[in-house]
Protein backbone atom coordinates (compact mmCIF):
# COMPACT_ATOMS: atom_id res chain seq x y z
CA UNK A 1 0.00 0.00 0.00
CA UNK A 2 2.82 2.43 0.83
CA UNK A 3 4.38 1.90 -2.60
CA UNK A 4 1.02 2.60 -4.28
CA UNK A 5 0.54 5.78 -2.25
CA UNK A 6 3.98 7.03 -3.30
CA UNK A 7 3.17 6.17 -6.91
CA UNK A 8 -0.29 7.75 -7.17
CA UNK A 9 -0.21 10.62 -4.65
CA UNK A 10 0.00 13.38 -7.23
CA UNK A 11 -1.72 16.78 -7.64
CA UNK A 12 -5.24 16.33 -9.00
CA UNK A 13 -8.76 17.83 -9.03
CA UNK A 14 -11.46 16.95 -6.51
CA UNK A 15 -14.02 16.86 -9.34
CA UNK A 16 -16.84 18.91 -7.91
CA UNK A 17 -17.27 19.82 -11.59
CA UNK A 18 -16.12 18.79 -15.02
CA UNK A 19 -14.42 20.62 -16.60
CA UNK A 20 -12.62 21.72 -13.45
CA UNK A 21 -12.41 25.48 -12.85
CA UNK A 22 -8.81 25.98 -14.12
CA UNK A 23 -9.89 24.47 -17.47
CA UNK A 24 -12.98 26.56 -18.04
CA UNK A 25 -12.95 28.24 -21.45
CA UNK A 26 -13.46 31.74 -20.12
CA UNK A 27 -12.55 33.33 -23.44
CA UNK A 28 -15.65 31.85 -25.12
CA UNK A 29 -17.91 32.32 -22.09
CA UNK A 30 -20.36 35.22 -21.96
CA UNK A 31 -23.05 36.32 -19.55
CA UNK A 32 -25.57 36.02 -22.38
CA UNK A 33 -24.66 32.37 -23.01
CA UNK A 34 -24.85 31.64 -19.29
CA UNK A 35 -28.35 33.15 -19.07
CA UNK A 36 -29.40 31.09 -22.09
CA UNK A 37 -28.33 27.82 -20.43
CA UNK A 38 -29.93 28.91 -17.15
CA UNK A 39 -33.28 29.48 -18.87
CA UNK A 40 -33.06 26.16 -20.74
CA UNK A 41 -32.29 24.24 -17.57
CA UNK A 42 -35.01 26.00 -15.59
CA UNK A 43 -37.65 25.10 -18.21
CA UNK A 44 -36.49 21.48 -18.30
CA UNK A 45 -36.27 20.86 -14.57
CA UNK A 46 -38.18 23.31 -12.38
CA UNK A 47 -41.63 21.71 -12.52
CA UNK A 48 -40.29 18.15 -12.29
CA UNK A 49 -37.41 18.04 -9.80
CA UNK A 50 -37.13 21.66 -8.65
CA UNK A 51 -33.93 23.68 -8.31
CA UNK A 52 -31.14 24.11 -5.75
CA UNK A 53 -29.78 27.29 -4.22
CA UNK A 54 -26.32 27.65 -2.75
CA UNK A 55 -26.06 30.91 -0.82
CA UNK A 56 -22.57 32.04 0.11
CA UNK A 57 -22.38 34.00 3.37
CA UNK A 58 -18.70 34.95 3.40
CA UNK A 59 -18.11 36.78 6.66
CA UNK A 60 -15.97 35.37 9.48
CA UNK A 61 -14.80 37.12 12.63
CA UNK A 62 -11.40 35.41 12.49
CA UNK A 63 -9.30 33.55 9.92
CA UNK A 64 -8.98 29.76 10.17
CA UNK A 65 -5.65 28.88 8.59
CA UNK A 66 -6.81 25.49 7.22
CA UNK A 67 -9.63 27.08 5.22
CA UNK A 68 -9.52 27.27 1.42
CA UNK A 69 -12.90 29.02 1.02
CA UNK A 70 -13.54 32.55 -0.21
CA UNK A 71 -14.19 34.60 2.90
CA UNK A 72 -14.19 38.16 4.23
CA UNK A 73 -12.75 38.66 7.72
CA UNK A 74 -14.47 41.33 9.81
CA UNK A 75 -15.96 41.92 13.24
CA UNK A 76 -18.23 44.67 11.89
CA UNK A 77 -21.74 43.24 11.90
CA UNK A 78 -23.18 46.27 10.16
CA UNK A 79 -22.10 44.51 6.94
CA UNK A 80 -24.92 41.97 7.40
CA UNK A 81 -27.92 43.96 6.17
CA UNK A 82 -26.41 45.39 2.94
CA UNK A 83 -25.15 41.94 2.00
CA UNK A 84 -28.51 40.20 2.63
CA UNK A 85 -30.28 42.95 0.67
CA UNK A 86 -27.90 42.36 -2.23
CA UNK A 87 -28.38 38.58 -2.22
CA UNK A 88 -32.14 39.07 -2.39
CA UNK A 89 -31.70 41.48 -5.30
CA UNK A 90 -29.53 38.92 -7.10
CA UNK A 91 -32.21 36.27 -6.57
CA UNK A 92 -34.72 38.73 -8.01
CA UNK A 93 -32.58 39.15 -11.14
CA UNK A 94 -32.79 35.40 -11.79
CA UNK A 95 -36.52 35.11 -11.00
CA UNK A 96 -37.25 37.96 -13.41
CA UNK A 97 -35.75 35.88 -16.24
CA UNK A 98 -38.33 33.08 -16.00
CA UNK A 99 -42.08 32.81 -16.50
CA UNK A 100 -43.01 30.44 -13.69
CA UNK A 101 -42.49 30.36 -9.94
CA UNK A 102 -39.25 28.61 -8.92
CA UNK A 103 -39.73 25.41 -6.92
CA UNK A 104 -36.85 25.03 -4.48
CA UNK A 105 -35.74 21.49 -3.66
CA UNK A 106 -32.56 22.41 -1.83
CA UNK A 107 -31.05 25.41 -0.07
CA UNK A 108 -27.61 25.33 1.45
CA UNK A 109 -26.12 28.22 3.41
CA UNK A 110 -22.33 28.04 3.20
CA UNK A 111 -19.48 30.24 4.21
CA UNK A 112 -17.58 31.90 5.57
CA UNK A 113 -19.67 31.55 8.68
CA UNK A 114 -23.44 31.62 8.09
CA UNK A 115 -24.01 31.95 11.83
CA UNK A 116 -21.97 35.17 11.78
CA UNK A 117 -25.35 36.61 10.75
CA UNK A 118 -28.05 37.39 13.28
CA UNK A 119 -31.24 35.35 13.50
CA UNK A 120 -33.16 38.34 12.16
CA UNK A 121 -30.96 38.66 9.08
CA UNK A 122 -31.14 34.94 8.28
CA UNK A 123 -34.93 35.06 8.63
CA UNK A 124 -35.00 38.06 6.30
CA UNK A 125 -32.89 36.16 3.78
CA UNK A 126 -34.93 32.94 3.71
CA UNK A 127 -38.30 34.66 3.86
CA UNK A 128 -37.17 36.93 1.02
CA UNK A 129 -36.12 33.94 -1.08
CA UNK A 130 -39.36 32.08 -0.43
CA UNK A 131 -41.47 35.16 -1.13
CA UNK A 132 -40.76 34.55 -4.82
CA UNK A 133 -40.63 30.74 -4.76
CA UNK A 134 -42.34 27.57 -3.54
CA UNK A 135 -40.84 24.81 -1.43
CA UNK A 136 -40.62 21.42 -3.14
CA UNK A 137 -42.64 18.82 -1.24
CA UNK A 138 -39.42 16.88 -0.57
CA UNK A 139 -37.18 19.87 0.09
CA UNK A 140 -33.99 19.62 2.14
CA UNK A 141 -32.57 22.84 3.54
CA UNK A 142 -29.20 22.84 5.28
CA UNK A 143 -26.61 25.20 6.72
CA UNK A 144 -23.08 25.22 8.09
CA UNK A 145 -22.92 26.12 11.75
CA UNK A 146 -19.87 27.29 13.69
CA UNK A 147 -20.11 25.59 17.11
CA UNK A 148 -18.76 28.69 18.87
CA UNK A 149 -21.55 31.00 17.68
CA UNK A 150 -24.49 28.82 16.60
CA UNK A 151 -27.17 29.61 19.14
CA UNK A 152 -30.35 27.75 19.98
CA UNK A 153 -32.18 30.70 18.45
CA UNK A 154 -30.31 30.22 15.14
CA UNK A 155 -31.23 26.55 15.07
CA UNK A 156 -34.87 27.05 16.06
CA UNK A 157 -35.47 29.91 13.65
CA UNK A 158 -33.99 28.09 10.65
CA UNK A 159 -35.84 24.90 11.60
CA UNK A 160 -39.10 26.87 11.60
CA UNK A 161 -38.23 27.99 8.05
CA UNK A 162 -37.78 24.43 6.82
CA UNK A 163 -34.15 23.59 7.63
CA UNK A 164 -33.65 20.03 8.84
CA UNK A 165 -29.95 19.50 8.26
CA UNK A 166 -26.94 21.20 9.86
CA UNK A 167 -23.20 20.54 9.63
CA UNK A 168 -20.81 21.61 12.37
CA UNK A 169 -17.15 22.27 11.60
CA UNK A 170 -15.16 20.33 14.19
CA UNK A 171 -11.81 19.57 12.48
CA UNK A 172 -9.91 18.21 15.52
CA UNK A 173 -10.29 18.43 19.30
CA UNK A 174 -6.58 18.65 20.14
CA UNK A 175 -5.70 22.12 21.57
CA UNK A 176 -2.31 22.28 19.80
CA UNK A 177 -3.90 21.51 16.42
CA UNK A 178 -6.71 23.98 17.07
CA UNK A 179 -4.20 26.68 17.96
CA UNK A 180 -2.22 26.04 14.76
CA UNK A 181 -5.29 26.32 12.54
CA UNK A 182 -6.67 29.26 14.55
CA UNK A 183 -9.92 27.43 15.28
CA UNK A 184 -10.15 27.04 19.05
CA UNK A 185 -13.44 25.44 20.07
CA UNK A 186 -13.82 23.05 23.02
CA UNK A 187 -15.87 19.86 22.78
CA UNK A 188 -18.45 21.42 25.09
CA UNK A 189 -19.35 24.02 22.44
CA UNK A 190 -19.88 21.34 19.80
CA UNK A 191 -21.87 19.21 22.24
CA UNK A 192 -24.14 22.11 23.15
CA UNK A 193 -24.89 23.06 19.53
CA UNK A 194 -25.35 19.41 18.52
CA UNK A 195 -27.76 18.68 21.36
CA UNK A 196 -29.76 21.82 20.65
CA UNK A 197 -30.18 20.69 17.03
CA UNK A 198 -31.22 17.21 18.10
CA UNK A 199 -33.66 18.55 20.68
CA UNK A 200 -35.27 20.90 18.14
CA UNK A 201 -35.80 18.09 15.62
CA UNK A 202 -33.07 18.28 12.97
CA UNK A 203 -33.14 14.97 11.10
CA UNK A 204 -29.54 15.08 9.87
CA UNK A 205 -26.65 16.45 11.91
CA UNK A 206 -23.19 16.27 10.37
CA UNK A 207 -19.73 16.82 11.83
CA UNK A 208 -16.87 17.87 9.58
CA UNK A 209 -13.50 16.42 10.61
CA UNK A 210 -10.17 16.99 8.85
CA UNK A 211 -7.08 14.78 8.69
CA UNK A 212 -3.60 15.89 7.71
CA UNK A 213 -3.65 19.07 9.81
CA UNK A 214 -0.48 20.56 11.33
CA UNK A 215 0.80 18.70 14.42
CA UNK A 216 -2.00 16.13 14.05
CA UNK A 217 -1.10 12.63 15.22
CA UNK A 218 -2.74 9.21 15.22
CA UNK A 219 -3.65 9.75 18.87
CA UNK A 220 -5.33 13.08 18.01
CA UNK A 221 -7.50 11.47 15.35
CA UNK A 222 -8.51 8.59 17.64
CA UNK A 223 -9.37 11.05 20.43
CA UNK A 224 -11.41 13.27 18.09
CA UNK A 225 -13.36 10.32 16.71
CA UNK A 226 -14.01 8.91 20.18
CA UNK A 227 -15.41 12.29 21.24
CA UNK A 228 -17.50 12.36 18.07
CA UNK A 229 -18.84 8.91 18.98
CA UNK A 230 -20.32 10.39 22.16
CA UNK A 231 -22.61 12.57 20.04
CA UNK A 232 -23.13 10.14 17.14
CA UNK A 233 -23.93 12.58 14.30
CA UNK A 234 -25.94 11.22 11.35
CA UNK A 235 -23.12 12.04 8.93
CA UNK A 236 -19.41 12.56 9.18
CA UNK A 237 -17.25 14.28 6.59
CA UNK A 238 -13.61 13.26 6.98
CA UNK A 239 -11.76 15.63 4.69
CA UNK A 240 -8.16 15.56 3.65
CA UNK A 241 -6.54 18.88 4.46
CA UNK A 242 -5.73 20.51 1.12
CA UNK A 243 -2.54 22.48 1.55
CA UNK A 244 -2.63 24.97 -1.32
CA UNK A 245 -0.94 28.16 -0.05
CA UNK A 246 0.02 29.08 -3.63
CA UNK A 247 -3.73 29.54 -4.24
CA UNK A 248 -4.92 30.87 -0.88
CA UNK A 249 -1.87 32.87 0.22
CA UNK A 250 -1.12 33.88 3.77
CA UNK A 251 -4.18 32.14 5.24
CA UNK A 252 -2.55 28.75 4.76
CA UNK A 253 0.96 29.78 5.78
CA UNK A 254 0.36 30.02 9.51
CA UNK A 255 2.59 26.99 10.11
CA UNK A 256 5.55 25.27 8.49
CA UNK A 257 5.32 22.51 5.88
CA UNK A 258 7.28 20.16 8.16
CA UNK A 259 4.48 20.42 10.74
CA UNK A 260 2.12 18.54 8.38
CA UNK A 261 1.80 14.73 8.34
CA UNK A 262 3.11 13.45 5.00
CA UNK A 263 2.10 10.75 2.52
CA UNK A 264 1.89 7.35 4.30
CA UNK A 265 1.60 9.02 7.71
CA UNK A 266 -1.30 11.16 6.49
CA UNK A 267 -3.01 8.23 4.77
CA UNK A 268 -2.74 6.19 7.96
CA UNK A 269 -4.81 8.84 9.72
CA UNK A 270 -7.60 8.27 7.17
CA UNK A 271 -7.43 4.49 7.42
CA UNK A 272 -7.63 4.68 11.22
CA UNK A 273 -10.65 6.95 10.94
CA UNK A 274 -12.34 4.73 8.37
CA UNK A 275 -11.90 1.67 10.60
CA UNK A 276 -13.27 3.47 13.66
CA UNK A 277 -16.27 4.81 11.72
CA UNK A 278 -17.10 1.29 10.52
CA UNK A 279 -16.99 0.03 14.11
CA UNK A 280 -19.40 2.84 15.02
CA UNK A 281 -21.90 1.73 12.35
CA UNK A 282 -21.13 4.29 9.66
CA UNK A 283 -21.01 3.37 5.98
CA UNK A 284 -18.47 4.98 3.63
CA UNK A 285 -20.17 7.19 1.05
CA UNK A 286 -18.32 8.32 -2.06
CA UNK A 287 -15.07 10.03 -1.11
CA UNK A 288 -14.47 11.44 2.40
CA UNK A 289 -18.03 10.90 3.65
CA UNK A 290 -19.62 8.48 6.12
CA UNK A 291 -23.28 8.12 7.10
CA UNK A 292 -25.50 6.05 9.33
CA UNK A 293 -27.93 3.78 7.43
CA UNK A 294 -30.81 6.00 8.61
CA UNK A 295 -29.42 9.11 6.86
CA UNK A 296 -30.60 10.35 3.44
CA UNK A 297 -27.02 10.30 2.10
CA UNK A 298 -26.84 6.55 2.71
CA UNK A 299 -30.26 6.05 1.14
CA UNK A 300 -29.18 8.02 -1.93
CA UNK A 301 -26.13 5.79 -2.26
CA UNK A 302 -28.23 2.66 -1.90
CA UNK A 303 -30.70 3.91 -4.53
CA UNK A 304 -27.93 5.13 -6.90
CA UNK A 305 -29.19 8.72 -6.75
CA UNK A 306 -26.16 10.22 -4.99
CA UNK A 307 -25.00 13.42 -6.69
CA UNK A 308 -21.88 15.59 -6.50
CA UNK A 309 -21.60 19.29 -7.24
CA UNK A 310 -19.89 22.39 -5.86
CA UNK A 311 -21.52 21.69 -2.49
CA UNK A 312 -19.88 18.24 -2.41
CA UNK A 313 -21.99 15.09 -2.14
CA UNK A 314 -25.72 15.60 -1.92
CA UNK A 315 -28.71 13.30 -1.62
CA UNK A 316 -30.76 15.62 -3.83
CA UNK A 317 -29.87 15.86 -7.49
CA UNK A 318 -31.22 18.87 -9.30
CA UNK A 319 -30.21 19.81 -12.81
CA UNK A 320 -30.07 23.50 -11.93
CA UNK A 321 -28.14 24.95 -9.00
CA UNK A 322 -28.02 28.73 -8.64
CA UNK A 323 -25.18 30.17 -6.61
CA UNK A 324 -26.03 33.45 -4.87
CA UNK A 325 -23.56 35.71 -3.14
CA UNK A 326 -19.93 36.66 -3.54
CA UNK A 327 -17.81 34.01 -5.34
CA UNK A 328 -20.71 31.52 -5.60
CA UNK A 329 -20.70 29.11 -8.54
CA UNK A 330 -23.86 28.24 -10.45
CA UNK A 331 -24.43 25.07 -12.46
CA UNK A 332 -27.10 24.75 -15.15
CA UNK A 333 -25.78 21.29 -16.18
CA UNK A 334 -25.00 22.84 -19.58
CA UNK A 335 -22.81 25.57 -18.13
CA UNK A 336 -21.01 26.93 -15.07
CA UNK A 337 -20.74 30.54 -13.94
CA UNK A 338 -18.91 32.09 -10.99
CA UNK A 339 -19.71 35.35 -9.26
CA UNK A 340 -17.09 38.02 -8.64
CA UNK A 341 -14.89 37.37 -5.62
CA UNK A 342 -15.08 40.51 -3.51
CA UNK A 343 -18.02 41.80 -1.50
CA UNK A 344 -17.52 45.33 -2.80
CA UNK A 345 -17.63 44.38 -6.49
CA UNK A 346 -20.46 41.91 -5.93
CA UNK A 347 -22.67 44.50 -4.24
CA UNK A 348 -21.81 47.12 -6.88
CA UNK A 349 -22.78 44.91 -9.84
CA UNK A 350 -26.00 43.58 -8.33
CA UNK A 351 -27.13 47.04 -7.27
CA UNK A 352 -26.55 48.15 -10.87
CA UNK A 353 -28.93 45.40 -12.00
CA UNK A 354 -26.25 43.04 -13.31
CA UNK A 355 -26.03 39.29 -12.71
CA UNK A 356 -22.54 39.37 -11.13
CA UNK A 357 -20.80 36.50 -12.95
CA UNK A 358 -17.27 37.10 -14.22
CA UNK A 359 -16.18 33.75 -15.61
CA UNK A 360 -17.55 30.37 -16.56
CA UNK A 361 -17.75 27.58 -19.08
CA UNK A 362 -20.39 26.37 -21.53
CA UNK A 363 -20.15 22.58 -21.88
CA UNK A 364 -19.74 20.92 -25.26
CA UNK A 365 -21.42 17.61 -26.10
CA UNK A 366 -18.12 15.88 -25.35
CA UNK A 367 -17.83 17.72 -22.01
CA UNK A 368 -21.30 16.51 -21.02
CA UNK A 369 -20.47 12.87 -21.74
CA UNK A 370 -17.19 13.00 -19.82
CA UNK A 371 -18.95 14.81 -16.98
CA UNK A 372 -21.45 11.94 -16.66
CA UNK A 373 -18.66 9.35 -16.48
CA UNK A 374 -16.72 11.30 -13.85
CA UNK A 375 -19.90 11.76 -11.79
CA UNK A 376 -20.58 8.01 -12.00
CA UNK A 377 -17.06 7.19 -10.82
CA UNK A 378 -17.07 9.76 -8.01
CA UNK A 379 -20.55 8.76 -6.76
CA UNK A 380 -20.88 5.06 -7.58
CA UNK A 381 -17.28 3.92 -8.25
CA UNK A 382 -18.31 2.55 -11.62
CA UNK A 383 -19.36 3.64 -15.08
CA UNK A 384 -20.28 2.16 -18.44
CA UNK A 385 -20.13 3.35 -22.02
CA UNK A 386 -22.53 0.73 -23.43
CA UNK A 387 -25.37 3.26 -23.66
CA UNK A 388 -25.25 5.28 -26.88
CA UNK A 389 -25.53 8.54 -24.92
CA UNK A 390 -22.38 7.65 -22.96
CA UNK A 391 -20.19 6.56 -25.84
CA UNK A 392 -16.74 8.15 -25.61
CA UNK A 393 -14.67 8.80 -28.65
CA UNK A 394 -11.38 6.86 -28.49
CA UNK A 395 -12.28 5.06 -25.25
CA UNK A 396 -9.15 2.97 -25.80
CA UNK A 397 -7.02 6.04 -25.06
CA UNK A 398 -8.67 6.46 -21.65
CA UNK A 399 -8.24 2.78 -20.84
CA UNK A 400 -4.59 3.01 -21.86
CA UNK A 401 -4.11 5.83 -19.31
CA UNK A 402 -5.55 3.49 -16.68
CA UNK A 403 -3.37 0.52 -17.58
CA UNK A 404 -0.99 0.91 -14.65
CA UNK A 405 -3.91 1.17 -12.23
CA UNK A 406 -5.47 -1.93 -13.85
CA UNK A 407 -2.17 -3.79 -13.45
CA UNK A 408 -2.03 -2.70 -9.80
CA UNK A 409 -5.56 -4.02 -9.16
CA UNK A 410 -7.02 -0.56 -8.55
CA UNK A 411 -9.41 -0.55 -11.52
CA UNK A 412 -11.39 -3.34 -13.17
CA UNK A 413 -12.41 -3.03 -16.84
CA UNK A 414 -14.86 -5.60 -18.15
CA UNK A 415 -15.99 -5.07 -21.72
CA UNK A 416 -17.71 -1.70 -21.84
CA UNK A 417 -17.75 -1.00 -18.10
CA UNK A 418 -15.34 0.04 -15.38
CA UNK A 419 -15.40 -0.35 -11.63
CA UNK A 420 -13.23 0.70 -8.70
CA UNK A 421 -12.93 -1.96 -5.96
CA UNK A 422 -13.36 -0.92 -2.33
CA UNK A 423 -9.63 -1.21 -1.59
CA UNK A 424 -8.94 1.35 -4.35
CA UNK A 425 -11.36 4.08 -3.22
CA UNK A 426 -8.50 6.31 -2.02
CA UNK A 427 -7.40 6.49 -5.67
CA UNK A 428 -10.74 7.47 -7.18
CA UNK A 429 -9.52 10.96 -8.16
CA UNK A 430 -6.69 9.32 -10.12
CA UNK A 431 -9.22 7.17 -11.99
CA UNK A 432 -11.25 10.24 -12.95
CA UNK A 433 -8.10 11.95 -14.21
CA UNK A 434 -7.79 9.31 -16.93
CA UNK A 435 -11.13 10.55 -18.35
CA UNK A 436 -10.24 14.23 -17.97
CA UNK A 437 -9.47 15.13 -21.56
CA UNK A 438 -8.77 18.79 -20.83
CA UNK A 439 -6.24 17.91 -18.14
CA UNK A 440 -4.28 15.83 -20.66
CA UNK A 441 -4.58 18.37 -23.46
CA UNK A 442 -2.94 21.10 -21.42
CA UNK A 443 -0.82 20.34 -18.38
CA UNK A 444 -0.81 23.23 -15.87
CA UNK A 445 2.24 25.48 -15.84
CA UNK A 446 1.84 26.23 -12.13
CA UNK A 447 0.51 24.38 -9.07
CA UNK A 448 -3.27 24.13 -9.18
CA UNK A 449 -4.45 21.15 -7.19
CA UNK A 450 -4.01 19.45 -3.84
CA UNK A 451 -2.56 15.93 -3.63
CA UNK A 452 -4.97 13.14 -4.55
CA UNK A 453 -4.40 10.82 -1.58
Amino acid sequence: MNTLIQKYNIPGPRYTSYPTVPYWENETFSKENWIKTFKQSFIESNSSEGISLYIHLPFCESLCTFCACHKHITKRHEVENPYIETVLKEWGLYVDLVDETPIIKEIHLGGGTPTFFSVEQLEKLINGILKRAKKHENHEFSFEGHPNNTTKEHLQSLYNLGFTRVSFGVQDYNPKVQEAIHRVQPFENVEKAHNYAKEIGYTSISHDLVFGLPFQTKENVIHTINKTKELQPDRISFYSYAHVPWVKGVGQRGFNEQDLPKNEEKRELYEIGKELFAEMGYVEIGMDHFALPTDSLYKATDEKTLHRNFMGYTANKTQLMIGLGMSSISDSWYGFAQNVKTVKEYEKLVNEGEIPVFRGHILSEEDLIIRKHILNIMCHFSTSWSDESLEIENIEDHILKLQEMIDDGLVYVDGDSLSVPEKARPYVRNVCMAFDKKLHQKQPETKLFSMTI
